[in-house]
């Protein structure tokens, strides 16, 4: 089996994010003991199945976890697929700020 290259890519496309996540049977979650007041969530993660998240991630709603994403000017860096060429589910929170001046070479969904 020929190996692809990894790629990342960046979005900040709401509808996009979900669909990607439930595709991996992601959910959102935030970090427990984060939040500063009720209002807030805290910090913000996609929540994988068997995964070592299950003792420090709760689960939010998508409206929760969305607000948070743009008040804190966020950006998902994702990937596709694996070099072997299955599923992945590696993302990333970034900053839409640093994202956009490190030169990232991957597309932009946004």
């Amino acid at each position: 089996m020929a190996r692809t290259a990894r790629t990342s890519n960046v979005t900040t496309d709401h509808a996009f994010i979900r669909k990607w996540a439930e595709e991996r049977d992601g959910k959102p979650a935030r970090v427990k003991g984060t939040e500063r007041g009720p209002d807030d969530p805290g910090m913000i993660r996609i929540d994988f199945p068997g995964y070592s998240g299950e003792k420090s991630l709760e689960p939010i709603s998508w409206d929760d976890w969305f607000r948070k994403f743009e008040e804190a000017g966020l950006a998902l860096l994702y990937q596709e697929q694996t070099a072997r060429g299955e599923k992945s589910n590696f993302n990333k929170l970034v900053s839409r700020k640093s994202d956009a001046s490190s030169g990232h070479s991957g597309r932009r969904l946004s």
